[in-house]
């Protein structure tokens, strides 16, 4: 299930575990950090925990790989026999079955949709497809190609019986893609795990996006970093390391925009699409970190942000209450700026490499 290539997301394991290994603590040693690590979904995953009781990593694998299988079979659109390729290949409107998770992710999709007047929608695959991003096989398509098939788009074209458990199109054509909240979807998933299994303190990553819980066992502070959106000639480097103060569970997801584009007779098409417009966007924000408690949304609202730009980004930030971390870029300089609710926020700590 990989993640449509207008997201791409700046966290790294490699820089999760800032600071120093575990020490001698009192008459014995502090619980070991345990670490399991995989690929899944079309990308790979970290996850470090640890727990005063006694926990089998094998018996953890177990579930998460358990549960990585059952969300492949309802939301890859890489497999046909998923359920979420069945019903965009089915061009029936009549009602039918969904899971309380997959109509959780509607409910979610189209809150966003109208809080970003239409700028969140999981529903633009086709337009990815019509511009050629994903097939790498790129070109600007007409306008009447564009009309064609944004005809065919839009999630309020997807409608939900939540007490009934049912969802229905009302266009034959319309598919969905959760790709945009799979990642934090799967966060979620995997946590709870965690959670029964009586752990509370532990980093989940995948594909990038993060839940972070607790303290590490010395009582350190968990510390993560977001990349420079422009990469440097030897490699991804940090950009801003951050220490999470809030041990009741923050999550983050990060989109950016700068490593898929083209240039067509001397102008630069982003790959980050408007569904609005069926075009590519034209702002200078290269990154968009977003903080929150739910995985499932603050990576929908990365994507969102990645659409709205940096100016109704930041005021859309400031009416729903978001903790956003922007960075535009100028060529290569590179601008930081925070919204309104990340600057109020006591539960994180910004520092410069």
């Amino acid at each position: 299930m990989l993640k449509p290539k207008n997201i791409f997301h700046l966290c790294r394991l490699s820089l999760i575990t800032l600071g120093t290994a575990a020490v001698l603590s009192g008459c014995g040693q502090p619980p070991k950090i345990e670490k399991v690590s995989g690929y899944a979904e079309g990308t790979t995953y970290h996850i470090s925990w640890w727990s005063k009781n006694s926990l089998s990593v094998d018996k953890v694998r177990q579930q998460f790989n358990q549960e990585l299988a059952s969300i492949d079979k309802e939301l890859s659109t890489y497999r046909k026999d998923s359920y979420i390729s069945e019903f965009n290949h089915n061009p029936s409107t009549a009602w039918q079955k969904a899971s309380k998770d997959f109509i959780a992710l509607i409910q979610i999709a189209k809150q966003i949709n109208q809080q970003t007047d239409g700028c969140y929608d999981p529903t633009i695959g086709p337009l990815f497809d019509l511009w050629g991003f994903q097939s790498d096989v790129l070109h600007v398509p007409s306008a009447q190609q564009i009309a064609a098939v944004k005809a065919d788009i839009g999630i309020a074209n997807v409608e939900v019986d939540a007490a009934g458990g049912r969802i229905r199109k009302t266009l034959p054509g319309v598919q969905l893609d959760f790709s945009s909240m799979g990642e934090g979807y799967t966060i979620g998933k995997l946590s709870h795990i965690l959670e029964t299994d009586g752990v509370h303190n532990y980093l989940v990553e995948f594909g990038g996006d993060m839940k972070i819980k607790g303290h590490k066992p010395e009582g350190e502070k968990w510390r993560i970093a977001i990349e420079r959106p422009i990469p440097a000639k030897d490699g991804l480097v940090p950009y801003r390391i951050v220490t999470i103060n809030d041990e009741s569970g923050v999550t983050l997801d990060t989109s950016g925009t700068y490593h898929h584009s083209f240039d067509k007779n001397g102008k630069e098409y982003s790959h980050i699409l408007d569904p609005r417009s069926g075009a590519p966007v034209t702002h200078d924000l290269v990154s968009a970190s977003v903080f929150g408690t739910d995985p499932r949304v603050s990576d929908a609202w990365a994507t969102a942000m990645l659409c709205l730009g940096p100016k109704v980004g930041q005021s859309v930030a400031q009416q729903e209450g978001l903790k956003v971390f922007f960075i535009q870029a100028d060529k290569n300089k590179l601008t930081p700026s925070k919204s309104v609710a990340l600057s109020r926020f006591k539960g994180l700590s910004f520092n410069k490499p």
